[in-house]
């Protein structure tokens, strides 16, 4: 693997308005000295973009912080950005996101993940870059009964559009790694959660609902098992895998050997949907979200498994472990309490303590 200095660097970053996103970008502009971070995102409505603006607004606040809001599916766009700016580094987290919701609107999962993402790969092969790392999803592994998952399991049976888009992000890069001689990294990322984080999500939709009164839906009636991952740790990961790019070698037939490489970026410890219930509740009441005498018992509802879910998550991390010295490993009950105290003072939910929500 090839070292990258970050230090001076022109750095790319779709989907900078992102949970994950924002996040990457925010660090970067704190430790990294003279870089140039160029910030696409389309802001689009998928959910409430009062937080995207909140993200993007604290980007803002770095003189070296470029940002553009256009869709990375427009071709002459994104040619134009390559084109001009010459990043040396690009991280695509530009993605629509959501497993329930390719179910319903698969239209926007095709521009997005496939159209954006075959730009983003011509713009490295026209413009070639150091590095190319991109987000993928831990949905790729489908019904897999190999737990945890590894990247050397077989990927092929995505139990939603979502996932299969995700796969193909990872087929799509091997492809130009090996024809453009791009370094290409893919990371799948497991059930990201924590402050400022996307609203679609378990932990926050249920927040809001139960702030709200109204009743929580447990699928698979509670037998399910998440491997969450702290916003901090998927940073730190892929702040270290921007820096290692896989190595550029010919093969025997004189074409480029694909300098790609793939990992699992997830905690390795998943938890038991009750469980996870059990301590956001006692995180939001802590947080002064919610009433200590909240009827928890009454606002939930078990239901079954939604199609494209499946029951278990769990990431093999060795490879990430043995390539980049690191594994995440923050305890989701701190991970929940850094959300729940945002979430307080965002949202500013004010209660009586002797208040009775139903």
């Amino acid at each position: 693997m090839g070292s990258i200095e970050l230090k001076g660097k022109t750095i790319l970053i779709t989907g900078v308005a992102g949970f994950i996103g924002a996040s990457l970008s925010k660090r970067l502009l704190k430790e990294i000295e003279d870089i140039k971070l160029i910030g696409i995102d389309n802001l689009n409505d998928y959910y409430d973009a009062s937080i995207k603006n909140y993200r993007l607004n604290q980007l803002k606040k770095s003189p070296n912080f470029i940002f553009m809001k256009d869709n990375i599916a427009d071709k002459d766009f994104m040619m134009s950005v390559f084109e001009k700016y010459r990043p040396q580094i690009v991280v695509n987290l530009a993605a629509q996101a959501g497993v329930r919701y390719s179910v319903i609107n698969p239209e926007v999962f095709v521009e997005s993940n496939l159209v954006g993402f075959f730009n983003v790969l011509e713009g490295c092969r026209y413009y070639p870059v150091e590095h190319l790392v991109y987000a993928s999803s831990s949905s790729v592994y489908g019904n897999n009964k190999e737990v945890p998952y590894s990247t050397e399991d077989k990927t092929d049976t995505p139990l939603s559009l979502y996932a299969a888009t995700k796969k193909s992000n990872e087929l799509m890069a091997h492809a130009y790694s090996k024809l453009y001689d791009i370094p290409s990294t893919g990371l799948r990322f497991f059930t990201v959660y924590g402050p400022a984080g996307r609203p679609d999500m378990a932990y926050f939709r249920f927040t809001d609902k139960l702030r709200k009164g109204q009743k929580i839906q447990i699928y698979n009636y509670g037998n399910c098992k998440r491997d969450f991952t702290y916003i901090d740790d998927i940073v730190e990961g892929v702040f270290r895998v921007m820096q290692k790019a896989p190595d550029q070698l010919k093969g025997e037939d004189g074409l480029p050997v694909p300098p790609y490489a793939l990992y699992n970026i997830g905690n390795n410890s998943p938890e038991n949907m009750l469980d996870f219930v059990d301590i956001l509740q006692q995180e939001l009441i802590k947080a002064g979200i919610l009433p200590e005498n909240y009827d928890f018992e009454s606002h939930k509802e078990y239901v079954p498994m939604q199609p494209g879910d499946v029951p278990v998550t769990c990431a093999d991390t060795s490879a990430l472990e043995k390539d980049f010295g690191y594994k995440p490993s923050t305890p989701l009950q701190e991970g929940l309490r850094q959300f729940a105290q945002w979430y307080q003072k965002f949202y500013n939910p004010r209660i009586d303590k002797n208040e009775k929500i139903k």
